[in-house]
């Protein structure tokens, strides 16, 4: 969840590695630090809180100056948010930042201290360095492997030791790493973004591999010393430089908001091109085992889980189970034969996924990828393989990949559908013929009159206390992303229930003025759900229709509508988050909330 960049070259590192650390800022934000060989020296400098506390740091006390140098960006896991928990962490002749978490760390604590040493901080991180410290003797690379093979956990490191100013080590299990190659300079970052500006050319590092680093050259080997440079493929990002940039919007949120038609169409359309029989034939060439899904996935991405039950159950009467990936691994699931795992995951990272994939695995299960990473651990590590194609997503609130996502899923269920024969071939082609009309219609609720509307109803509500969702079916599915996009970047405590449980206890909550959302897309259960919102409407409640085009006309149980294009009833939900998205968006603004980096959260979890 941390973010660590390293550079080694002929120009000064101080400058590259802040930048790569504004890059990578998403990925925490309590603490930044960077450690710079300066005078055949390593000088460190960190601050608590966020980067730009670091470069005032570094206005008072001076830059430092020299060619070899790591930095980090914080997500607190051990020891609160201070200076002396920051990274860089040093010990000895050994300076190194961290991304991940060490399990037995306390033991290895207890064991070092029990040698004399004695500790600084409170993180995990800086057990590594004296551990490091006391294996080395000459050879930094044998002294890195040797620690590591005693550390249970995940990580991923960069490392400088003193007398070696012209090196730079790094090392990974799990934690994600890669190493970028530049002409006369190369680099080390959690992420693309951190380096695209100076290489688009990048090895991923795996589980048990070790970088070796100068200006001149990369060399990568495996525990066993042997060099596997000429193994690894050499590989190139193809996301430009302004796709990681804000581009003249004022919060990476809103372009990512705004681009969502383009991502839409790169998510469904190439799998079009070969008509309804070639849908995910490359990706997916076989289905025919498939009696059961186990959908697994964390956060939004579990979200578009739901939504992914409801169409595949819908067209391909194959059940699906969605599962919290934290708690699927330790919950001893029942897999057998002709079940299949779907693993869905942004960043292609995210832990505890990562773990139930290999849990599904060690079972014989086959497991299938949904990722936006190209080459990321989920990406290698899956039987097979879907990317949702969505671009760098920067906002740590997920928005363009979450409709990708559902855009993917709904695919898989087009073609499931397709090889079991439970649609017609003319129902095959309308959906098909809708589903690449989406980008169109998602379009039309980013137009300038929409706009105005959210950013409206969002000045309402900016100072209310608490918001209610509620819809059924895939309503309610596409409701449970709403309320955790509101909280996520506004703070604003939302829930989002079933329509028809609000009897069962929770309409308690509904008080005079408290704002609803109601969604009603489900033209089976819009009568049914119309009852509900009257419900909440006779409480007091301010309630804001969410439905399809027409079907707010003449009624008088809502204050404001938002209006949806119509289009094939399954596809509905895609249209629906973008308004919800949005409306979340400018209450954060609204709120005075840090809407790139809500508090507390980082954009990849790569620890438990």
């Amino acid at each position: 969840m941390c973010g660590i960049v390293g550079y080694v070259g002929e120009r000064q590192a101080a400058g590259i590695l802040i930048e790569g650390l504004e890059k990578l800022e998403y990925r925490g934000y309590d603490s930044a630090g960077i450690a710079v060989f300066e005078n055949r020296r390593v000088r460190v400098e960190k601050a608590k809180g966020r980067l730009s506390n670091l470069k005032e740091k570094l206005k008072n006390d001076g830059v430092p100056t020299g060619c070899v140098g790591i930095g980090h960006t914080r997500w607190a896991t051990h020891g609160e948010p201070s200076d002396v928990n920051s990274h860089p962490h040093s010990y000895g002749r050994v300076t190194l930042v961290h991304n991940g978490i060490i399990e037995n760390y306390l033991s290895l604590k207890t064991s070092l201290e029990g040698m004399g040493n004695r500790f600084a901080s409170e993180t995990d991180t800086e057990v590594i360095a004296h551990l490091i410290d006391y294996y080395y003797k000459d050879d930094p690379a044998d002294a890195i492997v040797r620690a590591v093979g005693r550390m249970e956990g995940s990580y991923a490191l960069g490392v400088l030791f003193s007398d070696h100013p012209d090196r730079l080590y790094a090392v990974r299990k799990d934690s994600p790493l890669i190493v970028g190659v530049g002409e006369g300079e190369n680099f080390i970052a959690s992420d693309i973004p951190a380096i695209l500006s100076h290489t688009r050319r990048y090895y991923l590092i795996d589980r048990q591999e070790l970088a070796v680093l100068s200006g001149k050259e990369v060399r990568l080997y495996d525990f066993g010393g042997n060099d596997i440079t000429d193994r690894k493929e050499l590989m190139t990002a193809d996301w430009d430089v302004e796709a990681a940039e804000k581009g003249g919007y004022a919060h990476f949120m809103l372009k990512e908001i705004y681009e969502q038609p383009g991502t839409l169409a790169r998510a469904i359309l190439p799998h079009f091109a070969c008509g309804a029989e070639g849908i995910l034939k490359e990706e997916l060439p076989d289905t025919a085992g498939i009696r059961r899904l186990v959908i697994v996935a964390c956060g939004s991405a579990m979200n578009a889980g739901l939504l992914g039950k409801c169409a595949i159950e819908r067209l391909a009467r194959v059940p699906v189970d969605v599962c919290i990936a934290s708690e699927f691994r330790y919950a001893d699931p029942i897999l057998t034969e002709g079940d299949a795992v779907i693993v869905i995951s942004q960043s292609g990272e995210t832990a505890d996924s990562l773990a139930a994939l290999r849990l599904a695995k060690s079972k014989g299960i086959p497991v299938y990828a949904i990722v936006n990473v190209v080459g990321s651990s989920i990406a290698r590590e899956a039987d097979n393989t879907i990317y949702i194609w969505a671009g760098p997503e920067i906002a740590v609130a997920t928005t363009k990949a979450f409709t990708s996502q559902v855009a993917v899923l709904y695919t898989l269920a087009l073609r499931l559908a397709i090889d079991r024969k439970t649609i017609s071939s003319e129902r095959a082609e309308a959906i098909m013929e809708a589903m690449k009309g989406l980008p169109g219609k998602v379009e039309t609720m980013l137009s300038e009159e929409k706009i105005a509307l959210y950013q409206h109803l969002a000045s309402l509500n900016r100072s209310k206390h608490d918001f209610f969702i509620i819809g059924r079916g895939q309503d309610y599915a596409v409701g449970c992303e709403g309320a955790m996009k509101i909280k996520e970047v506004s703070y604003l405590h939302c829930e989002a229930y079933a329509a028809g449980e609000l009897k069962h206890g929770t309409i308690s909550l509904i008080t005079e003025g408290v704002p609803c959302l109601a969604i009603a897309t489900d033209r089976a259960l819009v009568e049914k759900t119309i009852s509900n919102i009257k419900e909440v409407k006779a409480r007091g409640a301010q309630v804001l229709y969410l439905c399809t085009e027409g079907m707010a006309k003449g009624q008088d149980f809502y204050d404001y509508a938002i209006e949806l294009p119509e289009t094939e009833e399954m596809l509905m939900p895609i249209v629906a988050a973008v308004p919800i998205q949005t409306y979340a968006y400018y209450t954060a603004v609204y709120r005075g909330c840090d809407v790139d980096k809500p508090r507390n959260l980082a954009k990849s979890v790569t620890v438990e």
